[in-house]
């Protein structure tokens, strides 16, 4: 792995102690009135805003082949069960669909990819037939890229492309566990992980201190013992040559942090070494609820002194002055629940530890049983009250949800409605927008997730006209930070009229929406929104207009009403 020049511990100090009186003066600050601010961002560059992304997640390896000579290495050539094994995407693939403007089409503005570090190289028969780590999970070794969805160099191209248009990267990491053992992956020593028991979910410390599954060695992060580096990487290491330099830099990370060598700081170490060297915004970390909340915590920090050190050695590539990111996933946990998770022993506030975000069960559910402005306005009022200055990102479809919003693909333009103007982070899993089938014939468990995408599908005139729904849709998502993290209001029941205000850290966007319009002319009121006489244009079908009397007249065939100033 190559590693950038690490700068001295009193500048890196330096740093962050400027970084947290600018965060603790951007937090001081009192939202300001629409009287004061006059400028809207709609008429000039539109800021990012995390609490407003619109994130697009992927798995590599299924996603677009666009190196077809790393698809067969390190001997996986086992027969798998169906949908079990690598088949082809890599991160070459994804860099192509970037620069053909695939993602800025359909208005992402990040992106999270599954974690793409080094997986155990041989395959584990779960019962069902050989499972290999296509999808990232198994971690063999976090200091190096997995040959099969590419390289380092190809990772660095990644974030520079990306971050060339405008794109975000979310990297996934895992903390809690290793990948399974096999003939080819052994057991790391004991002062490392356990084996068993297996988690139970009876109350906290089954929760934490136990594999998820049988054969997942749990990493011991709640240990502050003092470990060597278990043999099997020192192996590896001196195997591929770079056994000195890896103990070279673990020796400077250790002394300029003041961090001990326990397992979870040495992954701390490998996971932020692709902050400081790539500029990788945020981390999207698996399986929040199976670590002690501390150790997110540290992890948080050490990843914004990354952050911080990576823009400090190139300004010329530093996008804005956002800090870095950090999205969780608690399984089970659902905005209702507002800060807390509760284990039935003990409720824990993982916002206080180090989280932006998490990951937003529940939303499947409300989906499905609240109407448009029940829905939209539950989710302003939680933002707004119990996790101001928080977020949840919200989805439909995942990688290991098998009960999602619309398995069936019967619901597909409404998806792309309640999803994509839902307040707080939208998730779009790869194929949500072009309909790849969820139900796939032979595959058992998460596998019928986890299809290649559906690219050939794109040649259908009814998958165009679903993805031009999705894109016209996120395209005025991204554009207007006032959808995911502004304040929603009702105008009209019927027709039904809602108009969304971001007004913070002189940041100020409005848009007025109206969904379930009857097509041809109609008249819908504006509120205060937009001032009389104020052009207008209706992003979805591309009319231009006026305001007049409070209202707005716009002929279309469509049903959806996107308001925003004209430029």
């Amino acid at each position: 792995m190559k590693h950038l020049l690490i700068t001295t511990l009193l500048v890196c100090m330096s740093l962050l102690i400027s970084c947290k009186k600018e965060t603790q003066t951007t937090s001081e600050k009192t939202e300001i009135t629409e009287a004061e601010n006059t400028e809207s961002t709609s008429k000039g560059e539109i800021p990012f805003i995390w609490n407003a992304a619109n994130v697009y997640f992927l798995l590599a390896d299924r996603f677009n082949n666009g190196d077809t000579s790393n698809d067969e290495v390190l001997d996986r050539t086992k027969e798998t069960a169906v949908l079990r094994g690598f088949e082809g995407g890599d991160i070459k693939g994804i860099i192509q669909k970037i620069e053909e403007g695939y993602f800025t089409n359909l208005g992402i503005n990040a992106l999270w990819i599954n974690p793409l570090v080094e997986q155990i190289h041989d395959s584990v028969d779960e019962g069902t037939g050989n499972t290999y780590a296509f999808h990232g999970y198994w971690a063999k070794d976090w200091t190096t890229i997995d040959p099969n969805f590419g390289t380092y160099e190809d990772l660095k191209k990644l974030v520079e492309v990306a971050h060339q248009n405008g794109i975000r990267i979310l990297m996934d990491v895992v903390i809690n566990h290793t990948g399974p053992v096999t003939e080819k992956d052994p057991v790391w020593s004991g002062d490392w992980v356990r084996t068993g028991p297996q988690c139970s979910y009876k109350d906290y410390e089954t929760a934490v201190k136990c594999t998820l599954v049988a054969n997942l060695p749990d990493v011991k992060t709640e240990s502050d013992d003092e470990v060597k580096l278990p043999q099997p990487l020192l192996d590896k290491w001196k195997e591929e040559g770079r056994l000195e330099s890896e103990m070279d830099e673990l020796e400077i990370f250790f002394a300029k942090t003041g961090l001990k060598k326990t397992p979870k700081n040495y992954i701390i170490k490998w996971l932020t070494d692709y902050v400081r060297e790539l500029g990788i915004d945020g981390y999207r970390v698996d399986t929040v609820k199976h670590v002690e909340e501390g150790v997110w915590a540290v992890l948080a920090e050490q990843a914004k002194l990354a952050f911080t050190e990576w823009k400090k050695n190139n300004p010329d590539k530093v996008l804005d002055n956002n800090e870095f990111y950090v999205l969780g996933e608690l399984y089970g946990y659902g905005i209702d629940g507002k800060r807390f998770y509760d284990f039935g022993d003990r409720k824990v506030d993982y916002y206080a530890n180090g989280f932006d975000n998490l990951i937003n069960f529940q939303f499947k559910y409300d989906a499905k049983k609240l109407d448009y402005e029940k829905l939209y306005s539950k989710y302003s009022a939680a933002l707004h009250t119990g996790l101001i200055g928080k977020s949840v990102m919200n989805y439909i479809s995942s990688h290991d949800d098998g009960d999602p919003f619309d398995k069936e693909r019967n619901k597909t333009f409404e998806s792309a409605t309640k999803l994509l103007l839902t307040p707080g982070i939208s998730q779009v899993y790869y194929g949500d927008e072009t309909a790849r089938s969820l139900i796939i014939e032979g595959t058992q468990g998460d596998a019928t997730l986890r299809s290649k995408m559906n690219w050939e599908d794109l040649e259908k005139e009814e998958t165009k006209l679903l993805l031009e729904h999705w894109q016209k849709l996120g395209k005025f998502r991204k554009n207007h930070p006032a959808i995911g993290a502004g304040k929603h209001k009702m105008i009209s029941e019927t027709p039904y009229v809602f108009s969304r205000t971001y007004n913070k850290n002189n940041v100020l966007d409005k848009v007025v929406i109206s969904l379930n319009q009857r097509k041809g002319t109609k008249t819908i009121k504006v509120d205060t929104i937009f001032k009389d006489g104020t052009a207008v244009i209706d992003t979805y079908s591309g009319t231009e207009t006026t305001v007049k009397d409070g209202s707005v007249t716009i002929k279309s065939d469509y049903e959806i009403i996107l308001l925003e100033p004209s430029k």
